[in-house]
């Protein structure tokens, strides 16, 4: 180990995976000393990151004013695939590079958005709540269909639901529809769907998984009005952001038998508070937002965010930039 002083000072923002071995070794080909900090506020933020050359940043919220204090930092990599808690128009302005890590954990997610989907077509979850109980012979408490035949609906069609489009090819779906205004007819079926209005989706899909980035246009987009499209027997499922869905409206939508279950890996407010009416209900199967997780998942996260940084520092734009800065302004 060379005891010659840093070229780079990295710094990780918050600590969620106690060990940086990946990212350490990364930032060491570049010169680079990375130190882990806990920031709890915008004021710590301030004083501490004050001289970073890049940073790394997990949930922790790289607002305008932590962004505006920054004096010499060149690249914010985030930790996964959104960016909504980095104010990207202040980076831009400082002419610091925001980078992400977008196709890290997509086997990952879409084998939860399967899972959720199977346990919802087969009950599981409620089922094993009413063995453990002493409860059998359960199919007069809730009735099950099978998947041949159905019509899947994937509301956005990026990496994550191509992905899970490729695993269910073997279920013998009737259809699969797709809603996506980013993506052509033509690509949608090369994959062997069926581009869809979104209202058209909802009214023919027997299950919903969605796959959409959170954003202005993509916030509340499933609200009260477009879950009384869904058929009764409808499956919903969520894999991306939670206030994709309004919640009141889906929990009401599933207490009042509207439509038949969800699966839920993503809520607005997490973790899930305590009085959720989401857990009350036997019709959900709920998860902790860990979808994006595996162990390959993780090596594979930290690597790529220590990359993003390193690219940067050395004068290379990022693998996976959000914003476009021109360097040679620097």
């Amino acid at each position: 180990m060379t005891d010659r002083p840093a070229r780079f000072n990295v710094f990780v923002t918050d600590d969620r995976y106690g060990s940086y071995v990946e990212e350490t070794n990364v930032l060491a080909e570049v010169g680079a000393r990375l130190e882990v900090l806990n920031l709890r506020s915008e004021e710590e933020a301030i004083k501490a990151l004050r001289y970073a050359d890049g940073i790394l940043v997990n949930m922790f919220q790289m607002t305008k004013g932590v962004i505006d204090s920054l004096e010499r930092c060149r690249v914010i990599s985030r930790y996964g695939v959104g960016f909504d808690n980095v104010d990207i128009d202040a980076a831009t302005r400082k002419k610091i590079q925001v980078a992400r890590v977008p196709d890290y954990s997509i086997e990952d997610v879409s084998d939860q958005a399967l899972a959720l989907l199977l346990a919802c077509v087969r009950n599981v979850a409620f089922k094993d709540r009413k063995v453990r109980e002493g409860s059998w012979n359960l199919q007069k408490l809730q009735a099950t269909n099978r998947i041949a035949g159905r019509t899947l609906g994937l509301i956005g069609f990026g990496s994550i639901a191509r992905c899970l489009r490729r695993k269910v090819e073997g279920f013998g779906l009737g259809e699969i529809l797709v809603y996506d205004p980013f993506v052509s007819k033509e690509d949608i079926e090369k994959s062997g769907a069926v581009q869809a209005t979104l209202d058209t989706l909802l009214v023919e899909s027997d299950y919903v998984s969605v796959h959409a980035p959170l954003s202005a246009a993509t916030k509340g987009l499933l609200n009260r009005d477009r879950i009384a499209l869904m058929k009764k027997k409808a499956i919903l499922v969520n894999t991306s952001r939670g206030a994709i869905i309004e919640e009141a409206a889906l929990a009401a939508a599933l207490k009042e038998g509207r439509i038949g279950s969800a699966g839920l890996d993503v809520f607005e407010i997490e973790p899930l508070p305590v009085d959720s009416e989401l857990k009350r209900l036997d019709n959900v199967v709920l998860a902790d937002h860990t979808g994006w997780y595996s162990e390959e998942s993780v090596l594979e996260l930290k690597t790529k965010a220590a990359q993003n940084i390193a690219q940067t520092l050395l004068g290379d734009a990022p693998r996976y930039p959000v914003n476009t800065i021109q360097r040679e302004e620097r």
